[in-house]
């Protein structure tokens, strides 16, 4: 399994990393969702350079073009309510992508937030049959959200390939994904790899929770 770390190599992305971790600019709802869906498209624009590409004339009103398009379909699957801005920087790549939605989140099983569950109740998607599967959630804590994802969008069909990305994940994260993704056909995308998390399972030192920073608090 491939995990490849976009901050091993300078980019802009490096400014929006520093804009969503930054406490001040976090004030700033829709300045965070943006820099999550810009984060999104330049991933995007990575994870195009693996698909498999054939050639297509087209016809301009002076002649005719052979140009270079997708061979592959892709389906751009994403997990209620933090992935939303995510998915949104993917589509607009993508934009020809097929859409697929759950909703997975977090259940403390007691007093001190330590013990947490995964509940899952919201499925749509089409076939995921044969076709290029990228999953975007922005934080890969446990893995358990993404995991329980990955098994509701293969009620649909087996992908061909899969791509699980991230804007920031933890150690802990991957190596569940390592555990529970066919290693032969899974690569994680990262804007960044962070140590690791506190009692709370929030990654450290991450940007806090991404839902309620995209979106305001929760009851």
């Amino acid at each position: 399994m491939q995990i490849i770390d976009l901050s091993r190599q300078d980019s802009i992305i490096g400014q929006y990393m520093a804009e969503m971790r930054d406490c001040d600019y976090q004030r700033n709802r829709l300045l965070f969702r943006n820099n999550i869906t810009r984060v999104g498209e330049m991933m995007a624009y990575e994870i195009s350079k693996t698909l498999s590409y054939e050639r297509r004339d087209v016809k301009t009103p002076l002649g005719t073009a052979s140009v270079s398009v997708p061979a592959d379909e892709v389906i751009l699957a994403t997990i209620f309510r933090a992935g939303l801005p995510f998915h949104n920087g993917f589509l607009h790549v993508f934009d020809h992508a097929g859409n697929a939605f759950v909703s997975a989140y977090r259940e403390y099983k007691d007093e001190g937030h330590t013990e947490v569950g995964i509940h899952v109740e919201y499925l749509a998607t089409p076939s995921i049959d044969g076709k290029t599967l990228i999953i975007a959630d922005p934080m890969l804590a446990t893995g358990g959200s993404m995991e329980l994802g990955y098994r509701a969008f293969l009620t649909r069909g087996t992908p061909k390939r899969i791509h699980v990305a991230c804007v920031i994940a933890a150690p802990d994260g991957i190596e569940h994904v390592k555990h529970t993704f066919p290693d032969d056909k899974t690569t994680v995308w990262c804007a960044a790899i962070d140590p690791g998390m506190n009692e709370h399972k929030y990654i450290v030192p991450g940007f806090g929770d991404a839902g309620d920073l995209c979106y305001g608090g929760k009851i």
